[in-house]
């Protein structure tokens, strides 16, 4: 692995055209949910390479916050808990057996784990091409962020290093409510080396291959008061 860039980061491929993204963010921002999308091969969920040669996923499966999950909001995910999936910290009807993912009296900190071929459009072959684009995931509960901004190669370093996010109730024990925090590159704890050579690393490489660096917020937009739904982020 020496002189590769390992990433907190899901990926998915574009159907059609072969073209992949990739999306950095740390827990509650919406990597699982928004690389779970039907109109895209799944690549993997939560940790990759980018190598000389692309990209390729170093796990075989997902693990999803499945806190009011329900089929309408997210189908991909809610068909995933089957048989071979693990789900921790859920509440279970002693009769059906069923899971109730409103009930969040043991913690909002639900999770689900399955296998990367409960999804449907999973890759079987687990790696991409270059990416074409990077998207940093944030979840402003202030709702001072733009929905989306296009980051030039400055932008890029300042906001992998900050790592931003607001933890949200069920990500973390004892948050009730969102507050802020940062995590250099989106995975500060596992970090060998100082954040500014991942990230002048992914800078370099963006300016290499030709590939866009986006910022996503997918947390509140002005004072609606409301979270933006996932469709919209898509």
């Amino acid at each position: 692995m020496a002189g590769q860039l390992c990433l907190h980061s899901s990926a998915t491929e574009d159907m059609r055209t072969g073209e992949t993204t990739l999306f950095f963010g740390l827990s509650g921002t919406g990597k699982t949910t928004l690389s779970a999308d039907p109109r895209r091969l799944l690549i993997g969920d939560d940790e990759h390479v980018w190598t000389e040669k692309g990209i390729f996923n170093i796990e075989g499966g997902c693990y999803a916050k499945c806190c009011n999950l329900t089929e309408e909001k997210e189908p991909e995910i809610y068909r995933a808990v089957k048989y071979g999936a693990i789900i921790e910290n859920v509440v279970l009807d002693e009769t059906t057996h069923e899971v109730d993912y409103d009930d969040l009296s043991i913690t909002e900190n639900t999770r689900c784990a399955y296998p990367l071929s409960h999804i449907p459009n999973a890759k079987a072959h687990p790696v991409g091409q270059h990416p074409n684009n990077v998207v940093l995931l944030v979840c402003d509960a202030a709702g001072v962020l733009p929905l989306v901004s296009k980051l030039t190669r400055e932008q890029v370093i300042y906001h992998f290093v900050a790592g931003f996010t607001s933890k949200l109730a069920g990500t973390e024990m004892g948050i009730t409510e969102p507050q802020p925090t940062f995590s250099s590159c989106y995975g500060e704890p596992f970090l060998m080396m100082h954040p500014l050579v991942y990230a002048n690393q992914l800078a370099d490489k963006l300016e290499k291959h030709g590939s866009d660096a986006w910022l996503l917020n997918t947390g509140w937009l002005g004072s609606t008061g409301k979270r933006r739904p996932p469709q919209d982020t898509r």
